[in-house]
């Protein structure tokens, strides 16, 4: 069986435009082939849940940054560790309530001086303005459960300083496509796909998990997968993410993850592989 996990900006959605529709027939065929496709980004619960209804994906997801895993109730059948139940998902918690970390960014001006702003300062027009959005979407983007997303530009020195501070209060930033994410030390995509892969390794007999990504947040993610595809950014250049193998996809956002699960699919089936 294989799994695939993928992030969303800039990987299964445009950078810009958030548009998915290149990437249509590639998740069309995945579901055709009931591979599961887990959404794994720093997007919130209620903006994940409107794209997986949009491209009719049925699987568990990973929501902000790795901060929780959201499995539908049947997903799975044996019994598993998870922290609550809530609209039909059995939810593994890694993070960190928003309220915690909204209430310690605020300690954190207090004491340094910073000044930033999150989606929790802004108005709903302004969350629309800076991320290009409509209200719906904005609306659902600002519906954060397990994190902060600070949207102010911040200079090497202000992150640095930022990091420390943070990091005393057991949180971290990440820095995706667009803007910082703040959420748990103990969020983390990396761990949630594995935690997810382990229950999949317990329903079926043999698992190979692929993971498509394109920014530094995304590192984890690919590190934790077997077979690990980096997206081209639209500049054209590929996030560093050291010396960890990956194959880099020349074709960016949607398009460059047809490509990439398209080919991949191919060579499946041309070597007579079994897919579910």
């Amino acid at each position: 069986m294989l799994i695939i996990f993928s992030d969303l900006d800039g990987t299964l959605l445009d950078f810009a435009t958030y548009d998915w529709t290149p990437a249509a027939t590639a998740v069309a065929e995945v579901i055709r082939r009931g591979i599961p496709l887990v959404l794994c980004s720093s997007k919130t619960r209620a903006e994940q849940n409107f794209y997986r209804a949009e491209l009719g994906i049925p699987d568990p997801f990973i929501v902000e940054n790795g901060s929780a895993i959201f499995i539908p109730r049947r997903a799975f059948n044996f019994a598993f560790a998870y922290q609550r139940q809530i609209d039909g998902y059995l939810v593994i918690e890694l993070g960190q309530p928003a309220e915690k970390i909204r209430a310690a960014l605020q300690a954190i001006r207090q004491r340094t001086g910073l000044s930033f702003r999150g989606f929790s300062d802004l108005s709903l027009d302004e969350v629309s303005a800076v991320t290009g959005l409509a209200a719906a979407a904005a609306q659902r983007a600002c519906a954060r459960e397990y994190s902060e997303t600070i949207v102010t530009p911040l200079s090497a020195a202000a992150l640095a300083t930022l990091q420390t501070e943070l990091a005393a209060d057991d949180l971290t930033l990440v820095s995706g496509g667009k803007f910082h994410t703040v959420t748990s030390q103990h969020s983390d995509k990396g761990t949630a796909v594995a935690l997810l892969t382990n229950l999949y390794r317990q329903k079926y007999a043999h698992v190979t998990t692929l993971g498509l990504g394109d920014s530094a947040n995304d590192r984890p993610l690919l590190a934790a997968v077997d077979e690990a595809y980096l997206l081209q950014k639209p500049d054209g250049r590929w996030q560093d993410v050291g010396d960890l193998a990956v194959e880099r996809v020349t074709a960016v956002g949607p398009d460059g993850w047809r490509q990439a699960v398209l080919g991949r699919l191919a060579a499946e089936t041309q070597n007579g592989g079994q897919m579910a």
